[in-house]
C-alpha cells in the first residue's frame, strides 16, 4: 500500500493558506451579518444598496463553500488513506490518488485569490484605449485590442459594456470607454494598464511595409460613490448621441455625456441611461473615481520611491510587444513571459499574462 502521508500534507498545508488568504473566519462572520442585510424587507427600496448587499453576500457565501467542501473532501481522503494503511489495502490506491489530485487543483484555481493583494482588485473597472504613435495602422490596432479584451471578458464570464466610442478616420477607433463588470475585473485588468506595441506588415501600405504601432490602455477601479469632491469649474461637459450596436441610434436627442477634467485630462461617459441628468451622474462617479485612483496610484508611487520598492507601471510606459512578422511572439516586458500563439493571445487568451504579472506585481510588495 503506497504512502500518501506527504501528498496529504502539502495539501492539509495549502489549504490552512487558502484559510488565510481567503478570510474564512472574518466571512463566516460578515455572512452572518449578510443574511440579516438581506433579508430585511426594505432591502430593495434602496437598488443600489441592495445590489451591493447581494453581490457581497454571493460572493462571501461562494468562499466559505469553496473552502468548506474542500475541507470534507480532504477529511475524506485523510480518513480512507489511514484506513487502507492499517489493513495494507492497496486496491484504494487509484481512488485515494484521484481525491489528492482534485484537491490539489482546486487549490491550484483558488490560490490566485492570494495575488489579488490591491485594495481594489475586486472591483469592476473603467478602461480606455486610445490610439498613439502609427496613423491608421495604430487606429486598427486599438480595435484589435478592444476585441481582444471584449474576447477575453466572455473567456472569464464577466459584463462588457462600451460606454463611448470614437471611430478612426479611415478604419479602427480613435479611443473608447468600456466598463468590465464582475468580481476581480479591476485586479485582473491592472496588468494591461499601458504602451501596447504592435509589428506586422501593414494592410493599409501598397508597398507591404512593416509597420509598429502603439496603442495605450489605461484602467481604474470603479469605486461606489468615492469619498473625493471635484470642482465643477473644473469639469467640461459634452453631449452626443447614444449609440447601440452598429451605431444605431438608441434615441434620437442628445442624451449621452461625456466630461473631461480639465486639471488631469481625465474623460468619463455615460450612454446606458434614457436621460441626460441620469447619464451626468453616473458619467461623474465615474470620473470621481479615476480622479481618486490617479492620487491613490501617484501617492503609492512616492511610497514606493521613497522605499526604494519595485515601481508597478503607469499606462504610459510600454509594458507589451505583439509580433506578427518576420515572426510571432507576445512578449510582456515586465515579466518576459512569452508566447508564440499571437492568434490565441488576440483572441482573448490573456490569463498567463495576467497571473504573470499579479505574482510580478507581489513580488515588488514582499521586497
Amino acid at each position: 500500500m503506497r504512502d500518501f502521508t506527504d501528498d496529504l500534507r502539502d495539501v492539509s498545508r495549502r489549504l490552512s493558506e487558502a484559510n488565510v488568504y481567503l478570510k474564512i473566519e472574518a466571512q463566516r462572520e460578515r455572512f452572518r451579518e449578510l443574511e440579516i442585510e438581506v433579508s430585511k424587507p426594505g432591502l430593495w427600496d434602496d437598488q443600489n444598496l441592495a445590489k451591493k448587499l447581494n453581490t457581497e453576500y454571493s460572493n462571501t457565501k461562494g468562499d466559505i463553500e469553496i473552502y468548506d467542501v474542500l475541507a470534507r473532501q480532504l477529511e475524506d481522503v485523510e480518513v480512507l488513506h489511514e484506513m487502507a494503511r492499517e489493513v495494507d489495502d492497496a486496491s484504494q490506491e487509484n481512488e485515494i490518488e484521484a481525491g489528492v489530485k482534485t484537491i490539489a487543483e482546486q487549490l491550484s484555481g483558488l490560490e490566485m485569490r492570494s495575488l489579488f493583494t490591491g485594495e481594489h482588485d475586486e472591483l469592476d473597472c473603467i478602461v480606455h484605449i486610445n490610439t498613439k504613435d502609427g496613423g491608421v495602422d495604430a487606429q486598427d490596432w486599438s480595435e484589435i485590442l478592444l476585441r481582444m479584451y471584449q474576447r477575453w471578458a466572455e473567456r472569464r464570464g464577466l459584463g462588457f459594456e462600451i460606454d463611448d466610442i470614437s471611430a478612426g478616420t479611415e478604419a479602427g477607433i480613435m479611443s473608447v470607454e468600456f466598463t468590465l463588470k464582475g468580481r476581480y475585473a479591476y485586479g485582473l485588468m491592472t496588468s494591461e494598464r499601458g504602451t501596447h506595441r504592435l509589428v506586422r506588415i501593414s494592410p493599409f501600405d501598397n508597398q507591404g511595409r512593416r509597420q509598429t504601432s502603439f496603442s495605450a490602455v489605461q484602467v481604474w477601479p470603479a469605486m461606489e460613490n468615492p469619498d473625493i469632491e471635484i470642482d465643477e469649474t473644473d469639469v467640461r461637459m459634452e453631449v452626443f448621441r447614444a449609440s447601440g450596436a452598429g451605431g444605431q441610434h438608441v434615441n434620437k436627442t442628445s442624451s449621452a455625456v461625456r466630461l473631461i477634467h480639465e486639471p488631469t485630462g481625465l474623460v468619463s461617459s455615460s450612454q446606458e441611461e434614457r436621460s441626460q441628468l441620469q447619464n451626468r451622474e453616473k458619467a461623474m462617479n465615474r470620473l470621481k473615481a479615476m480622479v481618486a485612483a490617479k492620487i491613490e496610484e501617484e501617492h503609492q508611487e512616492e511610497l514606493a520611491r521613497i522605499a526604494g520598492k519595485q515601481a508597478t507601471v503607469g499606462w504610459g510606459s510600454q509594458i507589451r510587444s505583439y509580433v506578427l512578422q518576420p515572426y510571432q511572439m507576445v512578449k510582456d516586458l515586465r515579466t518576459n513571459i512569452e508566447s508564440s500563439s499571437v492568434e490565441s493571445v488576440l483572441d482573448g487568451d490573456l490569463d498567463e499574462f495576467m497571473v504573470g504579472y499579479l505574482r510580478w506585481r507581489r513580488s515588488g510588495d514582499e521586497t
